[in-house]
């Protein structure tokens, strides 16, 4: 990823913190990074009863809890095809996870997909994770599940202690409803941060942590492992460099048409693809390092489109195609590769979403200015000026967000359609015809008392940055506003169902905000490369404009700025520039102290995205990173960090770390540290429920 030096500017309403920070002296709380140690967990047990109570002391927090207990266990919500990768759907069966006040761990099951197609499903338990914690005496979260197509009676489940991305595997039989045991011949891979595929019934491609690993903690070593010989005993394919991320292998299709890929990660926005041909040699793709290759499917045609081909998106120009076009190759079982094709530019003001495939169309969610659109390419003739597809779009209801759901060999699509006010619905489209509702979710709150607006507001640069508005009707005046924001990873944040901390809180008459700010993936490539590295700090530039329209506008009294994980950095940020902005901050499971963020988990990953603090790029992260601009003269809001032990994404002390400082410099705040979760931060649908309760008691207190 190319580096352009330019300033990181700071917010000008607010020039004393803007100054250049003196050099750091040494960490006084860098022994909170011990995660699970006895002084450790003290100090963590300590903060949550001393913050709790006062929360949950909060008139209303019992009400809260117990509401939001019965939206996120109704037994209406959708069962949607997932649990069971890579689609979830086979000719025959329809695979789901799902959790319930009966199923606190959740339960594994299966359908007939005609009952399911028919909207009256027939589940099978596969595997009751209740059950199973409660023999094997662990905290198991079901991790998800890789079958091996088209059949899925063999799948590789992961078992998760805690919620945590490290995960054991082992093989499942789904006929007969069993885990196969090592001594029977089943695939066994102990805990540890993995990824795992099937090239056939007897050979997986593996890469585990348990091995050497990165930097970044990841494994290094792509292997492939036949069954019934020990692990140490597989054969290397591929090995990453120590300072690179990771290899990544994946596999794609059935029978004769299975193709299998090794991506060498290089950083997070670049890697090298490599294509594990039938005589086992690899062969380099076609596409530039850093393209975000997508997967392999036949969608048929004719000549010589017919067969396998790879599709990508460009991050970058390449060969005369735009970045943030959709491109594809032809990938033969052995010899050699096609050449890299256009297949769809997006519009200046659109932006590829998703993409998925059937057995002969490949469809793709496509934003525009961030609203949904669905384009179905299927297989057309060869043309001197495309890829031999035919275009056309597929209706779906207006205003809406689109997820791509599962799909399957005959060119059935399942997709999610959801709005702010309106629930999701599970939808079905055939051979490219109007989708049609399978399934819808229960309205939890009347969506019909509100209005969803999408504004503009100007950015320190000029820039317009677009910002969705949910309020009620007819309401006059600025409003209390709980204001959600994300801007990195490529990631956009599209309408979505309000959760049920967002329904209680406009349902008091106060109102939520969408930021979309840069850093996200809401315009395409662009849109995320104006905030990598030394131009982060145009994100939170967005963040506050937004922020500074709402309240100059008249729409907003007192903002309360919410964000998890990159998110987390976020609004630790925003508070930590601009506190004359914002009234109270939420600090999800986040990133905070950036000069040691590379040190910790999966940090080093991440430093394409941020930056080497060891490095001169410590010069304009060090402008922004929060905890290392804390200062005692500043008159913060009340902020409510919140985290989980479990996390081994984002390393709990960020959080730690940013409590202890807030408290050391006199600073008021609120903790808590779930024990469980992972990087969501809760492990079932009960402690969600209870943070729901904890943000509506916070926002209550200090939004008053």
């Amino acid at each position: 990823m190319k580096q352009i030096a330019i300033a990181a500017v700071l917010a000008a309403a607010t020039p004393a913190l803007a100054q250049t920070a003196a050099p750091a002296p040494a960490d006084p709380h860098q022994w909170l990074e011990d995660i699970t140690g006895t002084k450790q967990l003290e100090w963590v047990r300590a903060h949550n009863a001393k913050y709790l109570p006062e929360l949950e002391s909060t008139p209303g927090f019992a009400e809260w809890r117990a509401k939001a207990e019965t939206i996120l266990q109704d037994p209406r919500r959708i069962a949607y095809p997932t649990g069971a990768n890579p689609s979830g759907v086979t000719k025959t069966q329809v695979f789901n996870f799902w959790r319930d006040k009966d199923h606190v761990r959740g339960i594994w099951r299966v359908s007939p997909r005609a009952a399911f197609d028919a909207g009256k499903p027939e589940w099978t338990t596969l595997l009751d994770m209740d059950a199973l914690e409660a023999s094997e005496k662990k905290n198991f979260q079901f991790g998800g599940a890789t079958c091996l197509a088209p059949d899925y009676s063999r799948c590789l489940v992961g078992l998760s202690v805690g919620g945590k991305d490290a995960e054991e595997v082992r093989e499942f039989d789904t006929v007969a409803r069993r885990f196969i045991p090592a001594s029977e011949g089943g695939f066994f891979s102990p805990d540890a941060k993995q990824t795992l595929a099937w090239l056939d019934k007897d050979r997986l491609l593996v890469t585990t942590a348990s091995g050497p690993v990165t930097t970044s903690g990841y494994g290094r070593e792509a292997r492939l492992w036949q069954r019934g010989t020990p692990f140490s005993a597989s054969k290397l394919l591929l090995t990453a460099g120590e300072t690179e991320m990771a290899t990544f292998p994946a596999s794609f299709g059935e029978g004769e048409g299975r193709r299998a890929t090794i991506t060498r990660a290089l950083t997070f926005w670049t890697g090298k693809v490599n294509h594990l041909m039938a005589d086992g040699t690899l062969v380099a793709s076609p596409l530039p390092d850093d393209a975000d290759f997508r997967f392999i499917a036949n969608i048929g045609g004719d000549g010589n489109r017919g067969g396998p081909r790879a599709y990508a998106l460009l991050r970058t120009d390449f060969n005369g195609i735009p970045a943030g076009s959709l491109v594809s190759y032809a990938v033969p079982n052995v010899g050699k590769l096609g050449p890299v094709e256009r297949v769809f530019t997006p519009g200046p003001t659109q932006a590829i979403n998703n993409v998925d495939a059937s057995g002969k169309a490949v469809y793709v969610s496509l934003l525009d200015n961030v609203s949904a659109k669905l384009l179905r390419f299927s297989a057309g003739p060869e043309t001197r000026n495309g890829p031999g597809l035919l275009v056309a779009e597929v209706a779906i209801p207006a205003n809406s967000a689109l997820g791509l759901v599962a799909t399957d060999d005959a060119d059935t699509l399942y997709a999610n359609v959801v709005g702010f006010t309106e629930p999701s619905r599970l939808m079905k489209s055939e051979n490219g015809g109007a989708a049609v509702t399978l399934a819808s979710a229960p309205a939890f709150f009347d969506g019909s008392r509100f209005e969803v607006s999408q504004r503009f507001a100007t950015s320190k640069d000029g820039t317009k940055v677009p910002y969705f508005i949910v309020r009620p009707k007819g309401a006059k005046g600025p409003l209390k506003t709980l204001y959600w924001s994300y801007g990195g990873f490529e990631i956009a944040l599209t309408p979505a169902y309000l959760s049920p901390e967002n329904q209680m809180w406009v349902e008091a008459g106060n109102q939520y905000v969408v930021g979309n700010i840069r850093g996200g993936g809401e315009y395409g490539p662009r849109w995320h490369q104006a905030a990598l590295l030394e131009k982060r700090q145009n994100s939170y530039d967005d963040l506050h404009a937004v922020a500074e329209t709402l309240k100059k506008e008249g729409l907003a009294s007192k903002i309360a700025v919410h964000g998890r994980s990159n998110g987390g950095l976020m609004s630790s940020v925003a508070y930590t520039q601009r506190p004359d902005l914002y009234d109270a901050a939420l600090v999800g499971v986040p990133l905070a102290d950036m000069k040691r963020y590379h040190l910790l988990l999966a940090g080093a990953s991440w430093m394409a995205e941020y930056g080497n603090p060891d490095t001169s790029d410590w010069e304009f992260i060090r402008k922004y990173s929060p905890y290392q601009n804390i200062r005692k003269d500043a008159k913060y809001p009340r902020v409510f960090f919140y985290t989980s032990t479990k996390d081994d994404r984002v390393h709990p002390a960020h959080a730690r770390k940013m409590a202890a400082e807030m408290e050391a410099q006199g600073h008021p705040i609120y903790y808590y540290e779930n024990i469980d979760g992972g990087h969501a931060g809760v492990a079932n649908l009960k402690e969600s429920a209870y943070r729901s309760a904890l943000m509506l008691a916070y926002l209550n207190r200090e939004l008053k």
